[in-house]
């Protein structure tokens, strides 16, 4: 027997193939995009009950309980400040470096400044930084002279064979340490 198409059946043909695939991967993304719809409305439904709850809970607190839930609370955002700063400090450098361009000293930096409300790093005014400071990479430099070849050389200021014959021997180590020696020793005097 044949398919629609004319192939023997149980083969495809190949525009038969490429568009059960094609079909295949639209259907994979709606049912992505579904999901990830229902995750959102899932997520914020569990905020709003998790917020409802502890309205709830504060409301029948008694004053000693409500005043040593909002030292709790103080305790932990002071903390989160003091560990926040850190980390503030650590993720302008990580992106500092991923953008190329150089932080300035952390002495001048407000680290405080990078942290939301509840003491933790705030990446979007973070990125907002880091996106305002000026790139500092600048082109690499090469050697001019690299695997040229002999490009020639000015032999002024170099002794001579007929210099060395009047200058003892220390004269000579000497005149060689300084480089007056060097245009003789490549052979080209």
């Amino acid at each position: 027997m044949t398919d629609v198409q004319g192939a023997p059946e149980g083969e495809h043909s190949p525009v038969t193939n490429e568009a059960i695939v094609a079909d295949s991967a639209n259907d994979l993304q709606a049912q992505v995009d579904k999901w990830k719809a229902l995750s959102r409305q899932n997520e914020k439904a569990f905020k709003s009950a998790s917020r409802e709850l502890d309205e709830l809970r504060t409301a029948h607190m008694s004053d000693q309980e409500r005043a040593i839930e909002q030292a709790r609370q103080d305790a932990r955002t002071v903390a989160l400040s003091e560990v926040g700063e850190r980390l503030a400090v650590a993720e302008l450098r990580a992106q500092a470096a991923d953008a190329g361009v150089q932080l300035p000293d952390a002495d001048f930096l407000n680290a405080s400044r990078f942290l939301a409300e509840d003491g933790t790093p705030d990446a979007e005014s973070i990125t907002a930084f880091v996106s305002t400071l000026p790139s500092t990479t600048l082109p690499p430099v090469y050697r001019q002279d690299m695997g040229l070849g002999h490009r020639g050389s000015s032999t002024a200021g170099q002794l001579s064979r007929s210099d060395l014959s009047r200058m003892t021997p220390a004269q000579i180590n000497e005149a060689r340490d300084k480089g007056l020696l060097d245009a003789l020793m490549r052979g080209e005097l």
